[in-house]
């Protein structure tokens, strides 16, 4: 059974501020123990002339980017691409930057996932490598989108059904509320589960 706090999940609805939190965490993290460990990716809009966002990257913590969708790209191969909406999901794109990161190594502290959502679950291998993170004896923060229609996607159940695992509902009545209390949670949980000294 997972320690109760082991996997700390944020939800809302788009644009509410999930990713700025996760990643406002990840920078309080470092600031108060740069040694520690922290592995996984967040997601980030790609905006064009005049702020229209045309797409989304994903970033992983060390700063590598790669193209998870888009609405402009226009390619043999991007007409065979899965769409979410009007943008069309580079798979392989995905999986090049964001697989790896999430390989379990047990001296890492704390893996962030930004998100575990439609997107990223058009790929086959991405919820059986957060499953196997799920399962490591190392703490998770993640996003999750808020249900569509009353109903989650089957693996975003999953992951907001794992043992331990707690929600965050974020609106924007409580986002700044929820990231002064946020940060201090996974730091707590990694000192636990790893017995660090901070």
């Amino acid at each position: 059974m997972a320690a109760p706090g082991k996997c700390l999940l944020v939800t809302g609805a788009p644009g509410v501020g999930k990713t700025t939190l996760i990643t406002r965490v990840f920078e309080a993290l470092k600031a108060s123990n740069p040694n520690l460990k922290v592995e996984g990716f967040y997601t980030r809009e790609i905006r064009e002339g005049g702020g229209q966002r045309v797409g989304f990257e994903v970033v992983t913590l060390d700063g590598q980017t790669a193209p998870l969708a888009s609405c402009t790209i226009s390619t043999s191969d991007s007409l065979r691409w899965p769409t979410v909406g009007r943008y069309k999901v580079d798979i392989a794109s995905f999986e090049s930057l964001a697989l790896p990161v999430l390989q379990v190594k047990e001296d890492t502290d704390l893996y962030i996932i930004d998100e575990v959502g439609k997107m990223e679950l058009y790929s086959s291998s991405f919820l059986p490598a957060v499953l196997k993170v799920l399962a490591s004896n190392v703490p998770v923060l993640a996003s999750v989108p808020i249900p569509k229609f009353g109903r989650d996607f089957p693996g975003v159940a999953r992951v907001k059904n794992h043992p331990g695992a707690k929600m965050y509902m974020l609106t924007a009545s409580n986002r700044d509320a929820i990231r002064d209390q946020i940060p201090t949670n996974p730091h707590e949980e990694v000192r636990r589960c790893k017995n660090l000294k901070f």
